[in-house]
């Protein structure tokens, strides 16, 4: 795959707790590209969502469709040949949270406005996507103790891991580096960082797997 530095777009992606956005954050150090996250805290109906999925899945999936679209429009403006970006979310896996919250009509309903608003985005040149057991996922997001998560159950998380699996497991819009985060920690650890960077470069085919320890 060549230089790291070269990829144009790389998304970090992964279920709640596998650490996408901290390591977004720090591939964007590492590589001096500029960094477009999710903002989760600027949608309203998350925090009583992770209380009452059934009643709030709607808004809080349509709050986030609407911030993602803009966010992709902005990034369709950016000139990709001359600066790097990396992103936390990837406006494709969007379908995989409609499918897991929403009800049937509830699901028809969203498809129909994101059909009619999403943009058409241009595939990125890396996804990065990191897998964890959905126990250590639910030990990060307790140790992390945002309050906007507090009332998510290990049986989402379960579910969310399960549904990210089957999504990469169909997805071949772009390059996909599947990471397995158990063991290894790019965020904190220099090395660990290191060693990513050197397996993303050594990448020959669309779809590869990156496991230590």
């Amino acid at each position: 795959m060549g230089d790291p530095a070269q990829l144009r777009h790389i998304v970090v992606e992964g279920p709640i707790g596998a650490g996408k956005t901290s390591l977004a954050q720090r591939l964007a150090q590492q590589l001096g590209a500029q960094l477009m996250l999710e903002q989760p805290e600027a949608n309203p109906f998350l925090e009583r969502f992770y209380r009452d999925r059934r009643r709030y899945a709607l808004p809080t999936q349509l709050c986030f469709l609407l911030q993602r679209t803009a966010q992709i429009a902005e990034l369709g403006q950016l000139d990709l040949f001359q600066r790097q970006v990396i992103t936390d979310f990837l406006l494709d896996k969007d379908a995989l949270f409609a499918r897991l919250t929403l009800s049937d009509e509830e699901l028809k309903l969203y498809q129909t406005i994101h059909a009619q608003i999403a943009p058409r985005a241009a595939a990125p040149d890396l996804v990065i996507y990191l897998q964890a057991r959905p126990e250590t996922l639910a030990e990060r997001v307790a140790r992390r103790a945002h309050a906007i998560e507090a009332g998510i159950p290990e049986s989402y998380l379960r579910a969310l891991a399960e549904s990210y699996a089957d999504f990469f497991h169909h997805y071949d819009a772009a390059p996909v580096l599947i990471v397995n985060s158990e063991h290894l920690n790019p965020t904190s650890r220099d090395e660990d960082l290191q060693l990513l960077l050197a397996r993303m470069q050594a990448m020959r085919g669309r779809r590869e797997y990156f496991s230590v320890g």
